[in-house]
């Protein structure tokens, strides 16, 4: 994979080509810096991409040295990868994952130690946390998403995990903030008292308790999230793009809107999915007793 500093390069390329340039034997490798570099990834390398099908996008954070922990190179590629999918007017949902160990670690504290922060001056973050995509965007979570890990799972839009899977906010215990939006977003999707448990006392949750809070969508077996997710994604694909995409908008904004205002404030979303041809057509695959063929637009 060609890093994200080449802009005719497109950051979203096969996620088997990463992997296979990663496993070439030693005796073909230029020299020993090369060989460290594959065992070390960061970067555009650390973000792995695979399309699955012509809608949906698979990316996968690869850093198994840091435990998929960010430091400021892989949070500009992560950031590169959500702008090429908004861009792609084929993908049409996108899947967050990590290894079968670990989703994400959150910063990379040895990058941090360098003043090496995970973020992005756009979309924040390890280049996704303050500004996610528009479109739709899926966690698959094994093992632990602790810390940042977690918060990007708050800034997915459905959050699928094993059943083994591990999540928190363990930043309190270290001196440290959860300023990845951990503080502020957990309360609004889980009771506000055991948000404050897990900000102040740091201790991780399994997912199934998660689950419970309704947090996670999803549980599934240990190594089966990615296939869960896909699953799902492919419920999310079954509606019209246009109309899932302005949905997700609302939504988001049912934090900051108040009830009177929501009324016109959602039409700014809503009145391009009313005029569409895809309404239309979804009338009609209605009345037909067909499944719609979605054209985005």
């Amino acid at each position: 994979m060609s890093g994200v500093s080449d802009p005719s390069a497109s950051p979203i390329q096969s996620m088997e080509t990463s992997v296979s340039t990663n496993n070439t034997s030693p005796a073909d490798k230029a020299s020993s810096s090369t060989d460290h570099a594959a065992a070390q990834p960061s970067g555009a390398d650390a973000i792995l991409t695979e399309r699955h099908g012509d809608h949906i996008l698979i990316i996968r954070m690869h850093r198994p040295h840091r435990r998929n922990a960010f430091d400021g190179a892989t949070a500009h590629a992560l950031e590169a990868v959500i702008d090429a999918y908004e861009d792609d007017d084929q993908l049409r949902c996108a899947i967050l994952t990590g290894s079968d160990i670990v989703f994400s670690a959150g910063q990379d504290l040895i990058a941090a130690t360098r003043n090496d922060r995970g973020a992005t001056q756009r979309r924040g973050g390890f280049g996704m946390m303050a500004k996610p995509p528009t479109k739709p965007i899926i966690a698959a979570v094994e093992g632990h998403a602790l810390a940042g890990g977690l918060e990007l799972c708050l800034a997915c839009d459905l959050i699928v995990s094993s059943r083994t899977a591990m999540m928190g906010i363990p930043e309190a215990a270290r001196s440290l903030v959860a300023i990845g939006g951990g503080c502020f977003r957990l309360p609004k999707r889980i009771p506000y008292h055991l948000a404050m448990e897990l900000a102040i006392t740091g201790k991780p949750w399994p997912a199934t308790r998660f689950a419970e809070l309704g947090l996670v969508n999803k549980l599934t077996e240990p190594g089966q999230a990615l296939a869960g997710a896909l699953e799902l994604a492919q419920d999310v694909l079954a509606a019209g793009p246009l109309a899932v995409r302005a949905s997700k908008q609302i939504v988001q904004h049912a934090y900051d809107w108040d009830d009177p205002d929501s009324w016109s404030k959602q039409m700014e979303y809503a009145g391009p999915v009313m005029a569409s041809e895809d309404l239309q057509e979804g009338l009609r695959a209605f009345a037909e007793k067909r499944p719609a063929v979605w054209k985005g637009r």
